[in-house]
C-alpha cells in the first residue's frame, strides 16, 4: 500500500486541530494509537504524557532484558521499558521510527515505554468492538477492530504501572 505523503506543516496543523478538538470535547472518543511489537494499542490522551524521539539511554546492570535503562529528559530521570519485550514479544528496534511514551506522571512514577512508533489519534467510534480474548494481562482493556481489520487493545496504564512485574526491574 502506498502512503500519501504530507508536508510537516500539514501534519502539524492537522495534529493541532485534532488535539484542540479533543480538549474541547468534540472528539471525546479519540485515543492515541501506538504500535509495540506486533500489537496496536490505544491510550487515553490524559494518561499518555509526552511522546519523544529516542534520547540516549544509560544501561543499568543486573536488570531484566526488557528494561532499556535510564533516560535523562530535561533533567529528570525516567526508567525506560521496552513495552513489547516486557510482554514477551520481540525487542523493539531503536531506530528513527521508535518513540518514548512518557507515562506515569499523574501517578508519580517516572517511567517511559519504548514503542515501535506512534500512529496518531484514533477514533474508536469508527471501530467495531470485539469480544475480548481470554487475556490474563490486567493492563489489556477493551479491544476494537478498525476498518482495515487491525485489532487495537486499550492500554490501562494504571493497571500496568501497578504490576509488581513491571516495577521489579532487578534480576
Amino acid at each position: 500500500m502506498a502512503k500519501k505523503k504530507i508536508s510537516l506543516r500539514e501534519f502539524q496543523e492537522s495534529l493541532v486541530q485534532r488535539l484542540t478538538s479533543a480538549r474541547a470535547g468534540q472528539t471525546s472518543r479519540a485515543l492515541l494509537g501506538v504500535q509495540a511489537g506486533r500489537d496496536y494499542w490505544l491510550l487515553d490522551l490524559a494518561d499518555s504524557g509526552e511522546i519523544l524521539p529516542l534520547p540516549p539511554f544509560t544501561s543499568v546492570p543486573l536488570t531484566r532484558p526488557w528494561f532499556c535503562g535510564i533516560a535523562n529528559i530535561r533533567g529528570s530521570l525516567y526508567g525506560v521499558v521496552d513495552f513489547s519485550a516486557f510482554q514477551g514479544g520481540e525487542p523493539t528496534p531503536q531506530n528513527a521510527d521508535s518513540r518514548l511514551l512518557i507515562v506515569g506522571g499523574r501517578l508519580g512514577i517516572n517511567s517511559a515505554l519504548l514503542v515501535n512508533r506512534t500512529l496518531g489519534l484514533r477514533n474508536i467510534e469508527q471501530m467495531e468492538p470485539r469480544a475480548a480474548d481470554s487475556d490474563a494481562r490486567p493492563w489489556v482493556g477493551e479491544q476494537y477492530a478498525d476498518p482495515q481489520g487491525n485489532v487495537w487493545k486499550r492500554l490501562n496504564l494504571k493497571n500496568l504501572l501497578g504490576q509488581p512485574d513491571f516495577l521489579e526491574i532487578g534480576l
